[in-house]
């Protein structure tokens, strides 16, 4: 008896390290393909799909058209002749007053002239700054300030159809620091604001109180 009790616990013992050794084999393999899955599902949640990347550009288009971008910043349009060829590629239209002068930029992607080096985030963060990549301040007419009630989703879709835009070259004339008047080209001046329209401060706030 002794004999077959000896070798049932080798046979036994045999069979657990088999089944150790399967454990360590196949574990790590699994934690790996864990990690793997994880990644990619991070990953992807980064980066929208074509169809969703599609309708976040169709939803851009749709804000920039009622927010009026286009009527500053395509060609022709404060003249009645938009011309939707060069859409969104500037204008050559000066607009002067107390701020100087300054002419609605070029939006498509073009790298010389346009927002080729700008991100979408960066994009964002200039309207919700009210200022370019470069640090200076979007100026008048530029109603930067009507697009904060905007969300982060609505700014980024504005973006993305920006960035989605045929570049084209087109620089338009550099803005002028107040008090130098533009001395060629079409502009339309603004004088300084009367004193309802003027900027108040807390303590020059005359409102009636009840």
């Amino acid at each position: 008896m002794k004999p077959i009790r000896t070798i049932s616990i080798a046979w036994v013992a045999a069979a657990l390290t088999l089944g150790a050794v399967a454990l360590a084999a196949t574990a790590p393999a699994k934690k790996a393909a864990t990690r793997t899955t994880a990644k990619t599902a991070a990953k992807g949640a980064r980066t929208p799909s074509a169809s969703a990347k599609a309708k976040m550009i169709e939803r851009g288009k749709f804000l920039t058209t009622v927010s009026g971008c286009n009527d500053c910043h395509t060609p022709g349009t404060m003249f009645g002749q938009p011309d939707f060829s060069r859409q969104l590629s500037g204008s050559e239209l000066g607009w002067n007053g107390p701020w100087g002068t300054s002419y609605a930029r070029n939006l498509t992607p073009d790298l010389e002239t346009g927002l080729g080096y700008y991100s979408e985030k960066e994009i964002v963060n200039a309207i919700r700054g009210g200022h370019r990549l470069d640090g200076k301040p979007l100026l008048p007419p530029m109603p930067w300030q009507d697009l904060l009630p905007y969300s982060d989703e609505d700014l980024t879709a504005i973006a993305s159809y920006l960035k989605s835009l045929p570049p084209i070259q087109h620089k338009v004339p550099d803005a002028l620091p107040p008090g130098q008047m533009p001395t060629a080209g079409a502009f339309v001046s603004f004088p300084a604001p009367p004193a309802w329209d003027a900027a108040r401060t807390a303590t020059g706030d005359t409102t009636a109180k009840k």
